[in-house]
């Protein structure tokens, strides 16, 4: 009968336990558009055979669809040696490791003790043997138990801000995963547009060159005067100085990509890539708006720190609130260790906490306001996030088309100045054009062909910023089983 206040109370402790006190996270809803452009898009961008199909998933493996071996196998190499990847996938199995050992204050605690001590009673005083000896030995053996019920909810809001930020940093992996891949696919889209665009600064250099000697030669006929020689020794110096910084950007560029493959700038990969090699994907899948939310993994981190922060409202209001401590003892005392078990050595103790704040300086208080403001602060971040990832879906979809148009008219551009060399080789050929005629005409082609390379990387690149700006797929991979849209 003595234990029935204490069973009573521990039952009232696990009923009470049902509720939590603090918000409870509503996953916000997704934006009410049904486009990610002010104006229609058109299906075909133009001057390329692509159509941008929408409420089409988007495969795992997107970079795929260009159509690149040479590509494909660096990307596999990436994923699965750089670092930085790596680090991500160890925050994510330490912060998952926190959820459990948060976890553990769900169930009692037990410790086991033994001491064993010897001691002397000064002779003024009496002993505490029957023996009435001043110098013993005492062998003390104890289990203790707490258990502190969650009345409240507190540890369960701490539980559930800790699985948020696992989740958080679940999708900083996919994040980290989504990174990596479009990294690669744009360093090498950049570094076979800066190899052509070095090999033909090159052509350009040798054409001028040669142009340059046949003005020194009409010079030296008196067919043209110094300022035209002098005009083409300027037009020289200029293609020679936009040589450097291209080769500059072209071993950065090299350098980068051995980082991204975790390698060393020194193990660099020794491939020649070429810009042609790489296919447009002739469909784009353009998922709706509605699902970005789900597939943008930035999104998905910061609705995870926002159901962290709102977690953490309720720890903060349950640290106000009764908070209820059960603990319980049995050990035994022997002077002899072999008397441990034996009669008459037992003792026991049951006993309850109670403590309820009363002053503390408003600590507590603002602690909740704190707790609160950083929730609001979250939502806040939230949806600047998913307006940040509406517009750069929108700015993807612009540059695209843009790009589009830009390298429909450098490429008409590129054909014509090679049928203008065509006409000027003839009329070489027939006698009614000289050398230089069809120098200029090559270097028009070669600079012609210069323009178009950019224009072409900044398509190839833009479509590997529309993926990514869309999630990149993460969700259709089979290592992804929980938390999936």
């Amino acid at each position: 009968m003595r234990k029935t206040p204490l069973l009573c109370m521990a039952a009232a402790a696990w009923v009470l336990g049902g509720c939590a006190v603090g918000p409870d996270h509503q996953r916000p809803p997704a934006p009410a558009t049904a486009r990610y452009t002010a104006d229609p898009l058109p299906p075909t961008a133009p001057g390329a055979d692509q159509r941008l199909v929408e409420s089409r998933d988007i495969p795992a493996d997107w970079w795929t669809l260009f159509r690149s071996d040479a590509l494909d196998a660096l990307i596999v190499e990436a994923l699965a040696a750089n670092p930085d990847l790596r680090g991500a996938e160890a925050a994510l199995r330490g912060a998952r490791e926190n959820v459990l050992a948060q976890k553990g204050a769900f169930f009692p605690s037990a410790e086991l003790q033994l001491n064993p001590t010897r001691q002397s009673v000064a002779p003024a005083l009496s002993s505490p043997l029957a023996s009435g000896s001043n110098l013993y030995a005492l062998h003390t053996a104890q289990l203790s138990i707490g258990y502190a019920p969650d009345v409240f909810g507190g540890n369960r809001r701490q539980v559930e801000s800790l699985q948020a930020q696992a989740d958080a940093q679940r999708f900083q992996l996919e994040a980290a995963h989504l990174s990596l891949a479009s990294n690669v696919a744009v360093a090498v889209i950049q570094l076979a547009s800066l190899q052509t665009q070095v090999r033909t600064t090159h052509e350009l250099i040798d054409l001028s060159t040669r142009q340059l000697a046949l003005f020194r030669r009409q010079q030296a006929l008196g067919q043209i005067g110094a300022a035209d020689v002098a005009a083409q020794e300027a037009a020289i110096a200029q293609a020679q100085a936009g040589l450097p910084p291209l080769e500059k950007q072209l071993a950065q560029q090299r350098n980068q990509l051995a980082i991204l493959l975790g390698r060393l700038p020194s193990e660099a990969p020794a491939i020649a890539f070429e810009l042609d090699a790489l296919r447009l994907p002739p469909e784009i899948p353009l998922s709706l708006p509605s699902r970005l939310v789900e597939q943008r993994p930035d999104i998905r981190i910061a609705e995870e720190q926002l159901h962290a922060a709102s977690a953490q409202v309720g720890v903060a209001v349950a640290n106000r609130l009764p908070s209820i401590g059960l603990t319980a003892s049995v050990g035994s005392s022997a002077l002899r260790f072999s008397e441990l078990i034996g009669p008459g050595t037992a003792f026991w103790s049951v006993g309850a906490n109670l403590l309820q704040p009363v002053f503390d300086g408003g600590t507590l208080l603002h602690r909740q306001r704190a707790a609160q403001a950083a929730y609001e602060q979250a939502g806040a971040s939230y949806r600047s996030t998913v307006l940040g990832a509406f517009q750069n879906v929108a700015d993807s979809l612009g540059a695209i088309q843009s790009d589009a148009r830009a390298l429909d008219a450098l490429t008409l551009a590129e054909r014509a100045a090679r049928r203008s060399l065509e006409i000027a080789r003839k009329q070489q050929a027939a006698g009614a054009a000289g050398s230089l005629a069809v120098l200029g005409a090559e270097q028009a082609h070669a600079q012609a062909a210069l323009a178009r390379v950019q224009a072409q990387a900044s398509r190839l690149t833009d479509t590997v910023a529309l993926f990514q700006a869309l999630g990149g797929g993460w969700w259709n991979r089979d290592d992804v089983a929980v938390n999936t849209p």
